[in-house]
């Protein structure tokens, strides 16, 4: 709860800590608490994004709970809500949190058999009818596909987090060419891009995960702190994984991309997703560098002349292209 937070927390923590946070500026803050609210913003450049997320969560489980049971999103126009100078920079309306081109772009209502997409460098909340929340990342293209005993969610290409509710009668699906992801009540991660395994990490609760393109369909029962990849052409594979990788996967919702002994070859390709501007390496032994840090998804020019000092390259920039060479 506010008031006694650890200055240094996991992304699940500043999570829990800015829904606090929401719910409280919910029911108004007094000056105190005001303070104690931009003191804990300014502690970590993640909990500017995680505040704003949660605002936006709040602002519609706020209004659906007003409009009744019979509430369809679809069919509501709510006013605008007056925000605040703090979530006006945040981004009450267009998440910025000071991540540059890549950025929140704000709360998307949906209900029933709706399409959300976020173009190169966006990222959006999206709040579904059951209280389920969807978090795209940049490049994303999902369809909500919700019946009377399954909730299907479409992933068609790019990356999304899915914070479950749980209804046992209504299983969660999520449908990523032919990977199908099934869960009750739970928080994960799936990665869908082209040429790629299907790649699907879960922070809490189990999922399953089923190929059914195999001639024989085989179900594997992920649990947290686990991933999985899964392609057209071969078995599920497991993996677990440490908390950190965990923290580095979910870098891109603060506008960071984290690597961790990736390639400049994978680097530039990930950086791709996140803005127009291109990484060049032609030399193959450069592109077989590997890099490790923490970097802003939106700055391709500032990794490259980082890069260049730490392996004594150069830098060629020119409009929409930043070239590594010796």
């Amino acid at each position: 709860m506010p008031g006694n937070v650890p200055k240094h927390q996991t992304a699940s923590e500043i999570d829990a800590t800015a829904a606090d946070w929401a719910a409280r500026a919910d029911r108004g803050l007094t000056p105190a608490e005001d303070a104690e609210l931009d003191a804990w913003l300014g502690e970590d450049p993640r909990r500017a994004g995680a505040y704003a997320r949660a605002r936006a969560v709040s602002a519609y489980s706020e209004r659906a709970a007003a409009l009744g049971p019979a509430y369809d999103p679809r069919r509501f126009e709510g006013r605008k809500k007056i925000v605040t100078r703090r979530e006006w920079l945040m981004g009450g309306g267009a998440v910025a949190a000071g991540l540059g081109a890549a950025a929140w772009v704000g709360l998307s209502m949906t209900g029933r058999g709706q399409a959300h997409l976020t173009h190169v460098g966006e990222m959006k909340v999206v709040p579904l009818d059951d209280g389920s929340v969807i978090s795209l990342n940049t490049h994303s293209h999902i369809r909500v596909a919700y019946s009377h005993n399954r909730r299907a969610i479409h992933l068609d290409d790019g990356e999304a987090l899915f914070d479950v509710v749980k209804d046992a009668a209504r299983p969660f699906v999520v449908l990523a060419g032919e990977t199908e992801i099934t869960a009750v009540g739970t928080s994960f991660v799936v990665r869908r891009l082209a040429g790629l395994p299907v790649q699907v990490l879960v922070r809490e609760g189990i999922v399953d995960v089923r190929q059914t393109a195999q001639p024989v369909a085989t179900t594997l029962r992920l649990p947290a702190m686990n991933r999985a990849e899964a392609s057209d052409s071969g078995p599920i594979r497991r993996l677990a994984v440490a908390p950190t990788e965990v923290e580095r996967a979910m870098a891109w919702r603060e506008g960071r991309i984290a690597f961790e002994g990736d390639t400049l070859r994978q680097a530039a390709a990930e950086f791709a997703r996140y803005s127009d501007t291109r990484i060049v390496i032609e030399d193959p032994q450069i592109a077989r560098e590997t890099v490790t840090g923490l970097f802003q998804a939106n700055d391709p020019v500032g990794f490259s002349k980082a890069v260049a000092v730490s392996f004594g390259l150069r830098t060629q920039i020119r409009e929409k292209q930043v070239r590594l060479y010796r």
